[in-house]
């Protein structure tokens, strides 16, 4: 773990951090997480054989929503002008996998969009989906990869790495 906690003042009130000295570059994050569920559930998705309808397509735009008013919801979050929001929902095995792609200009990074994207998917896929199965799981919601900025790049370890 590096760096300082930068959302605290000095006497320890939170804030909102001042990037207004930071010059703008280009920023990528992709965040990932799963929803897991019987396999029914997740063949029935597939399938498109909900009475809701297309589960993954409506997770997909509200992934994006989700992605767009960030700001909104996260309170010291900066409100970003987003380039480009791609969430690919996929079911695969007992479960559907949410990868989210966020792109920005500017001068923070929007890894707190595509978390956001992802969670908002993940949460619309369990939304439609609860009438069928109640025991579903939202799991392992993590930055997968970063780009951009001061602290440059960053990705996540394989899943099966211990470090």
């Amino acid at each position: 773990m590096s760096g300082e906690f930068t959302h605290f003042d000095s006497d320890g009130h939170a804030r909102m951090v001042d990037v207004s000295a930071k010059p703008e570059t280009e920023r990528m994050a992709v965040a990932q997480c799963r929803v897991e569920m019987a396999a029914e559930t997740a063949r029935r998705i597939g399938d498109g054989g909900l009475a809701k309808g297309d589960v993954l397509g409506v997770a997909r735009l509200a992934g994006i929503m989700g992605a767009k008013r960030t700001a909104e919801l996260i309170p010291l979050c900066h409100p970003l002008p987003l380039n480009a929001v791609e969430v690919d929902v996929a079911v695969e095995g007992a479960g559907v996998t949410i990868r989210a792609t966020v792109k920005t200009s500017g001068r923070t990074g929007v890894e707190m969009e595509a978390l956001t994207a992802a969670s908002v998917a993940a949460l619309t896929v369990y939304d439609m989906a609860k009438a069928v199965d109640r025991s579903m799981r939202v799991a392992d919601l993590h930055l997968a990869y970063k780009s951009g900025g001061r602290s440059g790049t960053y990705e996540a370890p394989a899943a099966d790495d211990p470090s």
